[in-house]
Order: C-alpha cells, then sequence, then structure tokens
C-alpha cells in the first residue's frame, strides 16, 4: 500500500506538469484548429531560462527561496511569453489562409530552430542544478516502508491547481475569453462583430507560453537537470494528454495530464520502465478508437 501511495504522489507531480503543457496545445487549437508542435520546446525554453535566472539571482546575493522562486517565475513566464508571441508572427499568422498543412509544417519547423538555437546557445551536455527546496512529509502507513509527500511535491500540485482556476475563470468571466470563445466559434463573424482577431490570437499564444514557462520551472526544481531536448518528448507527451482528455477542453487537457502522470508512474513501478511510453501511447491508440474526441472532448460541428 505504501509503495502504491508513492508511485499516486509521483503521478499526480507528473501529470501536473503535463496537464500545464497540454493546456497550451488545447487553447491554441481551441480557437484557430491548429497543432502548436513548437509548444514543448516553449517548456524547454522556461526550463532553460528558469535555471539561467537562478543563477543570475545567485550571483546577486538573493538567498531567500521564496523571493527567488517568485522573481524567477515572472522572468521565466516574461521572456517565454515573447518566443510565443514571436512564434505566432513568424510561423502561423502568414500562414493563416494558406492549406492547413502549411502551419503545422512551419511549426514543426520552428520546434528544429528552437531545439538548435538552444543548444548552441547552452551546449549538448544536461545541464544540473542543485536542490532548491527541500523537506516534506512521511505518509508511510506501514513500518519499515516509506512514503514521502515533499514540499515541492505539494508545491506543484497546488500551483497547477491554481493556475488552472485563474485561466478557467479568465476563459469563462472576461472579455478576453468571450472574446476567445467568439473567435473559436466563427473567426469571420468575430471579426465583423469588432473582435480583433490577430490580437486574441496572440494573447492566446502568450497564454500557453506562460503556462509552458511554469510547467519548466518545475520540471527545473523537480528533477534539477535539463537539456535541448526536453522538449520534445514532454511536448508529445503533452499533446497525447491532449487528445486523450479532449482537445480544446481546458478541463480535458489537465485530465489528460494527470492519467499520462498516472500510467507512466505506475507502468514504472510495477513492470518494466522501458515500455512506459509503449503504454501510453497504447491507451491513447484505444481512446482514440473508441472515443475520437478524447474523454472531455465534444464532436465537432459541420458549418455548411
Amino acid at each position: 500500500m505504501d509503495y502504491f501511495l508513492q508511485q499516486l504522489i509521483n503521478g499526480l507531480t507528473l501529470g501536473s506538469i503535463y496537464g500545464l503543457i497540454a493546456i497550451g496545445y488545447t487553447m491554441v487549437y481551441g480557437i484557430i484548429g491548429m497543432i502548436n508542435f513548437a509548444h514543448g520546446d516553449l517548456y524547454m525554453v522556461g526550463a532553460f531560462i528558469s535555471m539561467i535566472a537562478f543563477m543570475l539571482l545567485a550571483v546577486l546575493g538573493i538567498t531567500s527561496v521564496p523571493l527567488a522562486l517568485a522573481l524567477v517565475l515572472v522572468m521565466a513566464m516574461l521572456f517565454t511569453a515573447v518566443y510565443g508571441w514571436a512564434i505566432e508572427r513568424i510561423a502561423y499568422r502568414p500562414l493563416r489562409g494558406s492549406f492547413k498543412l502549411a502551419p503545422l509544417i512551419s511549426a514543426i519547423g520552428m520546434s528544429i530552430v528552437l531545439e538548435n538555437y538552444v543548444q548552441i546557445a547552452q551546449g549538448a551536455r544536461v545541464k544540473p542544478m542543485q536542490p532548491l527546496i527541500q523537506g516534506g512529509f512521511d505518509l508511510s502507513l506501514q513500518p519499515g516502508h516509506h512514503t514521502s509527500l515533499s514540499l515541492l511535491q505539494i508545491l506543484i500540485m497546488l500551483l497547477t491547481v491554481g493556475l488552472m482556476a485563474v485561466f478557467s475563470w479568465i476563459i469563462t468571466k472576461t472579455p478576453l475569453g468571450r472574446a476567445q470563445r467568439a473567435t473559436e466559434q466563427d473567426m469571420t463573424m468575430a471579426t465583423l462583430l469588432g473582435v480583433n482577431v490577430d490580437r486574441i490570437i496572440s494573447a492566446t499564444f502568450i497564454i500557453g507560453a506562460c503556462l509552458a514557462a511554469v510547467a519548466g520551472l518545475m520540471v527545473t526544481l523537480y528533477y534539477g537537470v535539463i537539456d535541448f531536448y526536453i522538449g520534445f518528448i514532454a511536448g508529445m507527451k503533452a499533446f497525447t494528454a491532449a487528445v486523450l482528455g479532449g482537445i480544446g477542453s481546458l478541463p480535458g487537457a489537465m485530465l489528460g495530464g494527470l492519467l499520462i502522470g498516472l500510467i507512466e508512474a505506475f507502468w514504472s513501478g510495477y513492470f518494466s520502465i522501458e515500455y512506459k511510453d509503449v503504454a501510453t501511447f497504447g491507451i491513447l491508440v484505444m481512446v482514440l478508437i473508441f472515443r475520437p474526441t478524447g474523454l472531455l472532448g465534444k464532436p465537432e460541428i459541420e458549418k455548411v
């Protein structure tokens, strides 16, 4: 039971990170109907910006952990948001009226550019960082067993729930959210009614990039090691999470991320860790066969 509980905690922590990245995928798809395959690399950029920011604060003598975390979070979100805005302007906006495959190819090209740019700028070797947040609680149920819930895991899960609540409120209750939903339903009609579609789409990319930056900060703190290739793997799993939960649905993206994290954790804990990705994508295939819209997705209605 202790081992099961430990894997559950690990899975929820990992799933929280996947869920934040998946929200970026599903927001962009919901607005313009395209998959931003460079989104995973924004998460990687956010992780590198976070590590560089921590090093800069250490040089400046800022040793207060809460203050350092707050400053790094703000810096990571701001700089990654600039990358997200640039991707929309360079890779998507010029091709918005083109055939649907063109922006997809452009996004894949942007992903390759970001990977190689970071590899050249930061080097191909992994970048380690000392643990910043330590301590936790012992949840062992039986003598001789060790089940821990670290303060960092609590922070990751609470931050994820908080951000999910904030962005759900933005989408459902604010003028920006109403404009996003109008753009999603009918971009042409939204334009005729005075919605600045270009600005709304840019804002959506920026919001998604900010969430990816938060996920990048979390993974930097959680694993303490990053490299230029982490965006591709995490991006594919977050995309899988978005499809699994129902792409276009914010709660579905978070649910899909948690499920992917739990599948990975329990498969790694009870079966061969080498096949955890096979299990993840195998379940995705099953969902697409029996419920193509995902767990919380809705069928698309063709406009005629």
